[in-house]
C-alpha cells in the first residue's frame, strides 16, 4: 500500500465516521437550528439581540436567512456563541464514501461498455445482457482499484 493510498484511506475513514455519526441526523428543522436552539434555551429574540449588540429585527432576519441559505457561516458562528453553543459545519455524504465511488465507477463502466457494445453490434458481435452485466462489474471493480483521475468527469 502506497503513502497515497494510506492518506486516501485516512480521508475516507474520517468522512465515513462523520456519515455514521451524523448521516441520519435530520437537518430539516422547520424553523432552522438558530431559532430552534434559541427557543430550547428559553431565550427571546430580544435577549439574543442584546447579547449580540444588534436589533431584534436582525435576529429575525438571520433566522429567516438560515432557512433560505443566505446567512453566512460567520454569522451562524456568532449567533451560536451568543447562545453559549458551538457552530459545527459539515458536509456529510448520503452513504459511505466507498459506495459513492463504486456507484460512480459503475456508471463510468456502463458508459464504456455501452460504447464498446455499440461498436461490437455494428460488427455483428453484440453481447447479451448477462455478458454486459459481467463486463460492467469487472470494469467497475478495475476503475475502483485503479482510481483514475477522470472518475468524476
Amino acid at each position: 500500500m502506497s503513502i497515497q493510498d494510506i492518506v486516501l484511506k485516512q480521508y475516507r475513514d474520517k468522512v465515513n465516521q462523520a456519515y455514521f455519526q451524523l448521516g441520519d441526523y435530520s437537518t430539516n428543522l422547520s424553523e432552522g437550528w438558530l431559532k430552534t436552539v434559541r427557543k430550547a434555551l428559553g431565550m427571546s429574540g430580544t435577549q439574543l439581540a442584546k447579547r449580540l449588540g444588534v436589533t431584534k429585527g436582525q435576529i429575525s432576519q438571520t433566522e429567516s436567512g438560515e432557512l433560505s441559505a443566505s446567512v453566512t457561516l460567520k454569522t451562524m458562528q456568532k449567533m451560536a456563541q451568543a447562545m453559549d453553543c458551538r457552530f459545527v459545519y459539515a458536509v456529510i455524504p448520503t452513504q459511505e464514501i466507498e459506495e459513492i465511488i463504486k456507484q460512480r465507477a459503475t456508471l463510468k463502466a456502463k458508459e464504456q461498455i455501452k460504447a464498446a457494445s455499440s461498436q461490437m453490434a455494428l460488427e455483428a458481435q453484440s453481447l447479451n445482457d448477462e455478458q454486459i452485466a459481467f463486463a460492467v462489474d469487472q470494469l467497475a471493480s478495475e476503475i475502483v482499484e485503479k482510481k483514475p483521475s477522470d472518475l468524476w468527469e
